[in-house]
């Protein structure tokens, strides 16, 4: 009878190998289905930005473009606008057309994506489709959109009409699309978080018949059976459940993938197309995921092979070496080292990811020795029977005591880590501006300010707002060896849109930092190629008047005529409802220049802030799924494996609920103790991992004491199950075993 016809058999007649195969099925379904859903993400992000290239292409040219290009992002009602204004620079029959977009638009023609058609068909003209300037031609296909949702439009243009910060492209969709890097990141982090749980999943359901397999397989090599056919047997029966489990999660990966398309991403959710994968990929999760399964039962045969004897009559285990405990630091100083080499090249990426599962199994190395620490600890402290028999259980099999412990304590360590990473970015969250929050602005240049002003103003007057637009012009001043930044604006101007504070003269005047002493103030009358101030500076002539302000504020009137701005901007302060108005007189008025606001610039930050903690949310509630589930399984395997010991101890008179005690001790003294070392294990990973983003000073908050907290709860919880395994033993009759 070869091996697998013998697992086929011991599967058919022993009704716990029959829930053993069932679950280590269903966790490897997990593990396979969670790695290719997890390994689809940078494949999705990317199939997004091949799409939408056209919507922020990258390959510019100096001269000899076939098309002039600019875009700008707009806003309504919290929703991002996507804009793109276009003038063909050759026959436009000659250009290549991005999948999506059938034609391009004539000049004062757009083509719409089809939620932006329905929302400008919904809102009042002055609120939103007065701002484009031109009138709908049509509209854009799926293959031209980042999502479902998004709201994105072509202009078109001629070449004298294309906003002030156009330039050329060899073609419309120019340059190289790449995969959403920060995604990508998290898609590997995932991989390492995720797989590791379904992995112990794994592990503590395959240890349901651990003990009585064990025995057979060294009933076996006792009557003449050699190691290569004992071997044989377990990966036949391994293998079984493992490959149903694969073969299982690649057929609910599609289904993983179709719920993965409602969690939004990068502003809007996903095509269901997106999330396909290469078969060659498929493929080699589908496999890799079995192996990996197998060799580790494989693995764990060392003493039915070497020692069938002790296998089958029991022994006690050897005490464990104090050299575990160095594992731990070692793999926190692989890990840092790997990060350090990240921060230089992306290329470390996966050498980072490696580092970072062997650090995620360390504990699994430490733990067991702590585990019997701690059992030692205990059988000389206490003397309740419970007590007494789960330090026991801790000091004889520290290794089987801590397995139930394991996948809650890795859900710990990402939870932590999460907790840690997640506030400390929220803190880099924020913008700086120059104007009043109230305000919206453009830059433009010197030669188009004025029409732009004159045009916002005259819109502005006919939606019925009191506000009007006013220039802004900046300039670089020098007060000794100093550089200051200067605005040229009106006191009556800038009391409205800049946040100082001002009590204006009644002549024209330059106002000046409190203090500074400011005799003369000389100003910058041209720039330099590269844009810097150039050393020819005039003075200005006019004492300043101290103010409360930062910068030097200087009447347009005083500048003498010809005065090179470096930068000129069009502001209008609005507030509440009128803003959506004012910011469609900017935009109508600019031909579709970039507006301003303090709501464009802390929205993009949300909503990033937003994802993480969504990705985060789902990956933490699925590590401790997992984590929980381990728990409770390799709670009631450990019951099983010692139904002879609890049977005969039921039968001496040991009452259940005594017995009860005692497991659920055994499940959460080794939990207790090993989330607050994953705790703190998963904090130091976080800041390693904030520190390969930014430079700032990582924020700890009191949460960081939840996931510990919730952790053990968890695994006392998972204990629970024992009473019902007691109950089952005890209803047993012993001859069975």
């Amino acid at each position: 009878m070869n091996p697998l016809q013998l697992a086929l058999r011991v599967l058919r007649v022993d009704r716990r190998t029959q829930v053993s195969t069932v679950l280590t099925a269903l966790g490897v379904a997990v593990a396979t289905g969670l790695v290719l859903l997890l390994t689809s993400l940078p494949y999705a992000t990317q199939a997004r930005a091949e799409r939408t290239l056209w919507q922020h292409p990258t390959g510019f040219t100096e001269s000899g473009g076939q098309v002039s290009f600019a875009s700008s992002d707009d806003q309504v009602d919290g929703q991002v606008i996507t804009r793109v204004d276009v003038a063909p620079l050759v026959d436009p029959a000659d250009l290549d057309l991005p999948p999506g977009i059938d034609r391009l638009p004539a000049p004062g023609e757009m083509l719409q994506s089809p939620e932006l058609a329905h929302l400008a068909s919904t809102m009042p003209a002055s609120e939103l489709s007065d701002r484009f300037g031109a009138k709908p031609a049509g509209l854009l296909g799926e293959d031209a959109l980042m999502f479902p949702e998004q709201l994105v439009l072509l202009v078109g243009h001629t070449p004298d009409t294309m906003p002030a910060n156009a330039y050329q492209l060899p073609e419309l969709a120019a340059g190289v699309a790449q995969p959403d890097g920060l995604l990508t990141l998290l898609a590997g982090v995932g991989v390492v978080v995720l797989l590791v749980p379904s992995l112990v999943l794994v592990a503590s359901a395959s240890r349901l018949t651990a003990a009585r397999r064990e025995r057979r397989l060294a009933a076996l090599r006792l009557a003449g059976a050699t190691p290569a056919q004992v071997t044989s047997m377990v990966a036949a029966e391994t293998g079984l459940a493992a490959v149903l489990g694969a073969v299982l999660g690649v057929a609910i990966s599609p289904v993983l993938h179709s719920l993965a398309t409602w969690v939004p991403w990068g502003g809007g959710t996903w095509f269901a197309q997106d999330f396909i994968l290469p078969w060659p990929i498929v493929v080699l999760v589908a496999v890799a995921v079995p192996v990996l399964v197998v060799g580790a039962a494989v693995a764990g045969l060392r003493r039915v092979v070497n020692t069938p004897l002790m296998a089958a009559g029991g022994h006690t285990s050897k005490p464990l070496n104090k050299g575990r405990l160095l594992i731990v630091p070692a793999a926190v100083l692989l890990f840092f080292l790997t990060l350090s080499m990240a921060k230089d090249s992306s290329a470390a990426l996966l050498p980072l990811l490696a580092s970072l599962g062997f650090l995620m199994w360390s504990p699994t190395i430490v733990g067991p020795w702590v585990t019997s620490a701690l059992g030692g600890f205990f059988t000389k402290v206490w003397r309740k029977p419970s007590a007494l028999l789960a330090g026991r259980r801790l000091r004889d099999d520290p290794k089987a005591a801590y397995r139930a412990s394991a996948g809650v304590v890795l859900a710990v360590f990402a939870g932590s880590m999460a907790l840690t990473l997640m506030p400390s970015l929220e803190s880099e969250a924020g913008y700086y501006s120059a104007y009043r929050d109230s305000v919206l602005y453009l830059s433009t240049d010197a030669e188009r300010a004025p029409a732009i002003v004159d045009e916002v103003d005259d819109r502005l007057e006919r939606y019925g707002l009191a506000a009007r637009a006013a220039q802004v012009g900046e300039v670089q001043l020098k007060q000794g060896e100093e550089y200051l930044q200067g605005y040229v604006v009106s006191c009556a101007n800038a009391e409205v849109l800049l946040p100082v504070s001002l009590d204006c003269e009644t002549e024209p005047a330059v106002y000046a930092p409190s203090g500074a002493a400011l005799e003369t103030v000389s100003y910058s009358t041209e720039s330099t190629p590269d844009g810097g101030a150039s050393e020819k500076l005039a003075p200005l002539g006019v004492t300043p008047v101290a103010a409360s302000t930062d910068v030097v504020l200087i009447d347009p009137s005083l500048l003498p005529a010809g005065t090179e701005l470096s930068n000129v901007d069009i502001a209008v302060p609005a507030d509440g409802k009128s803003r959506e108005s004012a910011r469609t007189a900017l935009l109508a008025a600019s031909g579709g220049a970039q507006v301003i606001s303090k709501e464009m610039k802390l929205g993009e930050q949300n909503s990033e802030l937003a994802d993480l903690r969504r990705v985060t949310v789902i990956g933490l509630v699925t590590a401790s799924v997992l984590g929980g589930l381990s728990a409770a399984i390799a709670t009631a395997g450990s019951v099983m494996d010692r139904r002879r010991t609890f049977g005969a101890l039921m039968a001496a008179g040991t009452p259940v609920h005594t017995l009860a005690r005692a497991l659920r001790a055994e499940a959460a003294l080794p939990a207790l103790v090993a989330t607050v070392g994953a705790g703190a294990l998963g904090t130091v990973v976080g800041v390693g991992l904030f520190g390969l983003v930014s430079e700032s000073v990582p924020v700890f908050s009191p949460w960081l004491a939840a996931p510990i907290v919730l952790g053990a709860l968890v695994a006392v919880l998972a204990a629970s199950v024992c009473s019902p395994a007691l109950k089952r033993v005890r209803a047993e009759p012993l001859a069975d075993e």
